[in-house]
Formats: structure tokens, sequence, C-alpha cells
């Protein structure tokens, strides 16, 4: 069977009461039409297409992906309007799954189970609610046969009595297809063409209609307003915090765990409460993340210790490495094993040795750091000169004391010892004393300004 899948995400949503298209607000980090597209791709079909009208450009830019064909949907005049558009498209292939941009936790298991069930005939995607609300209600006759869909605000007070609904997700043979959409009318309510009303068509010309709901109700909820967008975001994370721990990781409160990206852990990981995961994230077996951290973008090698409250981004960490508390770890770090970097210390793009340390409330930029190596507290690399970086490069075993400043471009050499407070412009000798500070001067009768009365 060659499948189309055709999903429409061309609302503007004046509900969210926002300038970015509806589809392309986030959840768990990433838009709400990449997590559709990401299922929809899974089923391996043999063509998606996006049909998208509010916010044109924008959100094709915002979605990197090369197997998707995009269809504009320049006047907006419904659902059935919309996939008449992308039919063009899509005549070639034998089945056509309809999806939508903004209902994006349905599952590939329900998808496959709605495309088994309708082999021949219709696939349709329902669902029964205690409170039906705004949904089409689907319309059985007595023996339990649907008949059709009809629109909530179509309905008659009988109608909205029943409690199945219709999700808008289907499956159509494409030849039906094409010829039910070319029939639709705009007369109703909203003076719109609706797909819904294929499904009164496929009755009519004796079409099976197979009806499956999907395994979790909350995949078929589309997104319409920000308190829905924050309902689903917390379903999405409890469902991603509770695979994490299947697979072994321990999350001391799985409802205060963010993960925006991906996650791959060893063994015998435990996150403390607060943690945010966001893009690509290693964490290595014996791995223990400390309360209120962010990690992105990072590899953490095995028994890496991150206290609280730190920052770690674009950066490898090495084995047995020690960071925090309120250490932020910026693009271009790489701690090598046995690193130690403490409070309010701040990394970029710089290589720290085996065993070093740099414990307390430190700067250090653009820097290439040798093994054994300890920086004393208020230590700073000045790498930049208002125009350029440049680097600065320490030797194995070299100790900086406290409240150095290290203006790059400089070398100090391996054993080399540089004096508290010292300012070093010149390279330091190898298994010397460099110290270089101004000469403390007296002034007298020098008087600390007061404020006036």
């Amino acid at each position: 069977m060659k499948l189309g899948i055709v999903i429409l995400a061309a609302g503007q949503g004046t509900r969210m009461k926002s300038s970015l298209p509806k589809v392309l607000h986030l959840l768990a980090g990433r838009p709400l039409l990449a997590h559709v597209l990401e299922t929809a791709l899974s089923l391996q079909p043999e063509k998606t297409v996006v049909v998208y009208g509010h916010g044109g450009e924008q959100v094709r830019d915002a979605i990197d992906e090369p197997d998707v064909l995009w269809v504009e949907q320049s006047e907006r005049l419904g659902t059935g309007h919309a996939v008449q558009q992308a039919m063009p498209l899509l005549q070639d292939m034998d089945k056509v799954l309809v999806l939508y941009g903004d209902v994006p936790l349905i599952r590939k298991e329900s998808l496959q189970k709605l495309i088994g069930n309708a082999q021949s005939g219709v696939g349709l995607m329902t669902l029964t609610l205690k409170d039906p609300a705004r949904y089409g209600r689907i319309q059985r006759d007595p023996s339990g046969k649907v008949q059709c869909i009809v629109e909530q605000k179509d309905a008659s007070p009988e109608q909205l009595a029943i409690k199945e609904i219709n999700t808008g997700i289907m499956l159509v043979d494409t030849p039906h297809l094409q010829q039910w959409l070319q029939e639709l009318s705009p007369k109703n309510a909203q003076s719109e063409y609706y797909l819904t009303d294929i499904i009164a068509m496929a009755v009519r010309d004796g079409v099976d209609v197979h009806v499956t709901q999907p395994g979790n109700a909350v995949e078929a909820e589309g997104i319409n307003d920000r308190p829905q967008l924050a309902f689903l975001e917390r379903v999405l994370q409890r469902w991603q915090a509770e695979a994490l721990m299947r697979d072994g990781v321990t999350l001391l409160d799985p409802a205060r765990f963010d993960l925006r990206g991906n996650l791959a852990a060893g063994t015998d990981v435990t996150l403390d409460v607060n943690v945010i995961i966001e893009g690509q994230v290693v964490l290595g077996s014996g791995v223990s993340i400390g309360a209120n951290t962010v990690l992105r973008n990072v590899q953490v090698a095995d028994n890496v210790c991150i206290r609280e409250n730190c920052v770690i981004e674009d950066a490898v960490i090495g084995t047995s490495s020690t960071i925090g508390p309120f250490s932020r770890i910026r693009p271009g770090t790489r701690l090598a094993d046995g690193a130690h970097v403490g409070n309010f210390v701040e990394i970029k793009n710089s290589s720290i040795g085996p065993g070093s340390k740099i414990n307390h409330l430190s700067y250090i930029g653009d820097t290439q750091m040798g093994a054994g190596v300890n920086i004393g507290a208020g230590t700073i690399t000045c790498n930049y000169d208002g125009a350029y970086k440049h680097q600065t490069t320490i030797g194995d075993k070299a100790f900086i004391g406290s409240n150095a400043a290290l203006v790059a471009p400089v070398c100090i050499g391996e054993n080399a010892t540089i004096g508290a407070g010292s300012v070093i412009a010149k390279d330091a000798a190898a298994g010397e004393l460099a110290v270089a500070r101004g000469k403390q001067i007296t002034i007298k009768g020098w008087k600390r300004p007061v404020k006036e009365k």
C-alpha cells in the first residue's frame, strides 16, 4: 500500500493570542508541528504533505525536514478545502491519512491500529468523552453503524447529547477521497467545506466506515489556547519521565523534570528536582545531577557529579569530574577526567586538563590548561582586547594564586607559580615564581568622600 499523509497546519490559532503561528508554539522544546511530523514519518509514508497558511514561510523555515512537501492554503475555507489543496500531490497514493499540526501527542501505535482496521473503506478515529464540548458528534444508526459526523455548531439538542466525538483523524482511499472532496458544500453554520461531510458520503455510497479509538484519549487532544498547551506539556513530560524511569534513571520527583530534546543515560543515573534537559544530552553511568541544573547539548562521562544550580551547554565532561554548585560551563568547553570546577566559576571555549581544579569565583575563557593545575579564587583570563579573542596556555601543575589576571595571549609554563594579585601580561617561565603587582603606597592626608547633610 502506498500511503500518503496530509498534515493540516494552516490555522491561525487566534485563541493563542500570539503573532507566532499556532503550530510553531513549543511543546517540550519543539514546535507542535515537529511532533506530528516525527510520528507521521515513523509510519514510512510514500509522501507527506503539510498544508500551511497563517505564518507562511515562517512555518516552513522552522521545520528542517527534507522529506516533506509543502502546500499553501491561501484562503482558509475549512478542513475539506485544506485537503483539496494537497490532493494534486497525493493522487498516485493508495490511501491518504489526515493528521493535524495542533494534535501533537498522537502515537504511532494508535495510527498503525487505525490503518490495520481500515484495510478497505474509511478509517475514522473517534473518542468517547464525558463532556464532548465543542467536538463534532458521531451519529450512528440503531444497529451501531456510523452514519455521519455532525459539527457541534450544526448539531441539534439530541445530537449534542452524543458522547462519541470525531478526532478529525481519518484514513481514506484516494479515489473516493478525490470524488467526495469535489462534492463538499459550504452550506453550514461556518460557511466552510467540512472534511467530516465525506463520512455521510461514504455511507451513501456503501463504503464501510471502520472506527478506531486511540490508546489514550489525550493523544487526540488538540491545542487551541495556552492552558491546553500547558496541560499537554505536563502530560508529555510525565510520559517522558516514566520512560526514563523504566530504563533505570532515578528521578527524585518526576513531576519536576523537563526533557526538551533527547536524553541517553547509562545505569544508576540520578536527577534531582527541576533538572532541565535540552537538545542532545548523553549521561554516562553513575552520573548525579543536582537540583535546578540545565544541561543543553552535553556529553557527560561516567561517575560525574554535577551539583546544584549549574548551567552547562555544548560541552564535554570527562570521567569522575565534579562541577558546581553554581557553575556555568559555556560552549566549546572540554573537561578532562577528574577535573574540578566549583562555585561561581565560568568556563568558555577551553580545555581543562586531567585533575585540574578551578574551585572558586573564576572566569576561564579561550584557554588550554594542562593536568594538575590549581587556579586560585578570583582568577580570570583576560581573553578579549575589545576586538579579538586571544588564547591563554597553562602548563601542567602550574599554580595560579588568587585574584590573578592572565592577559592573553600569554603562556604559563609547567610547574610555574603565579603570585596572588598579579597581572601577568608576559609569558611565565616553567618552574619559576612570577609576581606582577603595583607598588603599594600610602597617600597621607587623603579624605574619604562623605555625603553632604
